[in-house]
């Protein structure tokens, strides 16, 4: 499928275009701001854009209130399909956020509920009881999220509740036209309620990519009996910068090793996850590398470990934000993008991964391994390609057995000859096409 080969760009709409934090209900046609970007997008080599929350919700896009409408804050659904038509025109796939276990306390269904009570028909729709009350005082209790009551848990056993979200992914398939989902907090959601969604896509639009939010838990089982396409890679979320932090490359490629190894016990041999260095809900990777002039190696590893790269708006010139400033910190609105070294190094990036196959499926082999160098390996049929880091402050120069006498180095363009032992400059990364 399409999304093997992908490089994903991640935007997070109502931060991206300044859209107030509570719902005014005042329309605003912000999303049109995604078209003035789509030069910078492509430069980047960006093959497919995952949407956070677009539709209607209260307040951070994950609190719905009515999944046929685009959110008042970012448009109208004309204007969205103006956003994704442009988008394909360019070669660029749209995955939009699925947030399908749970809603707002201003989803239609739930309003209902309030007003009527037992009397409502969708009291079935949620995990309500009316013998107790909610932190509202609504006179009824019902099942927040990890008990949070702004998010309102829904039956997803109810037979007319997913034949609600199906006839809405429908329409989001035939109108819009985008490519696939992102469901939210997946290791929550029904396992049949996810094989009803797979089978439904898959009859609706062909290669049609779904993409679990897991945290933790059981990665293969969740790719095979959950029926979903990939998952995101938090397993080594924190590998990826902390490896760099601690000065220990042992902890990523421990981790790399047990998902995606030789061996047949390795939890994910052949998966494809969404790999990332950040998102909208974590730090930025700017504001949590201890020296900056890792940075670009990050990316390296991002881009050439097993999976789909997935680049987060405003990181790829190294934006700053943290966590613990809160989620508007993280979900900024940006004048204009900007381009610089670390762009460019990401942009070369993308086009490397998208370019050779055995990035995409090739297998993993260490090939060295300290604290603060790494060359692995990947191979997919007959090409072969190395990739190596330092992290030091001084050169390194590896010697081992290449298997060849030549590569092509691919960000540079230059070659790299392998008698006498590879140098790699401090705080460096580079990517050898090895000769056959």
């Amino acid at each position: 499928m399409w999304y093997e080969e992908a490089v994903f760009y991640q935007i997070y709409p109502l931060g991206f275009c300044g859209a107030p934090f509570e719902n005014d209900g005042i329309p605003d046609n912000r999303i049109l701001k995604v078209i003035d970007w789509i030069p910078h997008i492509k430069d980047l080599g960006i093959t497919a854009i995952y949407f956070s929350p677009v539709f209607e919700s209260d307040t951070h896009g994950y609190n719905t209130r009515d999944y046929g409408l685009i959110d008042t804050r970012l448009g109208t659904n004309d204007d969205f399909r103006t956003v994704v038509d442009e988008l394909h025109r360019n070669g660029i796939k749209v995955v939009i956020d699925g947030v399908f276990n749970h809603v707002g306390r201003g989803f239609w269904a739930f309003k209902d509920v309030l007003e009527k009570k037992w009397d409502s028909e969708y009291k079935d729709w949620f995990h309500i009881s009316f013998d107790g009350n909610s932190n509202y005082n609504d006179g009824l209790w019902y099942e927040g999220w990890e008990g949070n009551y702004d998010l309102v848990k829904l039956n997803l056993q109810n037979p007319a509740v997913v034949s609600h979200i199906l006839d809405k992914v429908g329409y989001w398939i035939d109108f819009f036209d985008i490519d696939g989902l992102r469901l939210d907090v997946a290791y929550c959601l029904d396992h049949e309620f996810l094989r009803r969604l797979r089978e439904f896509t898959d009859s609706r639009k062909k290669d049609f990519f779904l993409l679990g939010e897991v945290l933790h838990g059981e990665y293969g089982r969740m790719l095979g009996e959950m029926h979903l396409h990939s998952l995101t890679n938090y397993q080594c979320y924190k590998g990826i910068y902390s490896s760099f932090n601690s000065h220990n490359m042992f902890e990523i490629m421990n981790s790399l090793m047990r998902l995606f190894g030789p061996e047949d016990w390795t939890v994910c041999r052949g998966a494809h996850l969404l790999s990332f260095a950040d998102n909208h809900d974590v730090t930025r990777i700017a504001s949590i590398i201890d020296d900056e002039r890792n940075l670009p190696l990050v990316y390296t590893l991002v881009f050439t470990m097993h999976g789909i790269p997935c680049v987060y708006y405003g990181s790829e010139w190294g934006a700053k934000g943290r966590k613990e400033e809160g989620d508007p910190a993280l979900r900024v609105s940006f004048d204009k993008p900007v381009t610089n070294e670390l762009t460019k190094h990401i942009s070369s990036l993308a086009r490397i991964k998208s370019a050779y196959s055995a990035l995409n499926y090739g297998g993993l082999r260490i090939v060295v391994l300290t604290n603060g160098q790494c060359i692995f390996e990947r191979k997919f049929e007959n090409q072969r390609i190395m990739v190596a880091f330092n992290m030091d402050d001084c050169d390194y120069t590896a010697h081992f057995d290449a298997g060849c006498g030549q590569a092509h180095e691919l960000i540079t363009g230059t070659i790299h000859d392998f008698g006498g032992g590879s140098t790699l400059r401090p705080h460096s990364s580079e990517i050898w096409l090895m000769e056959n």
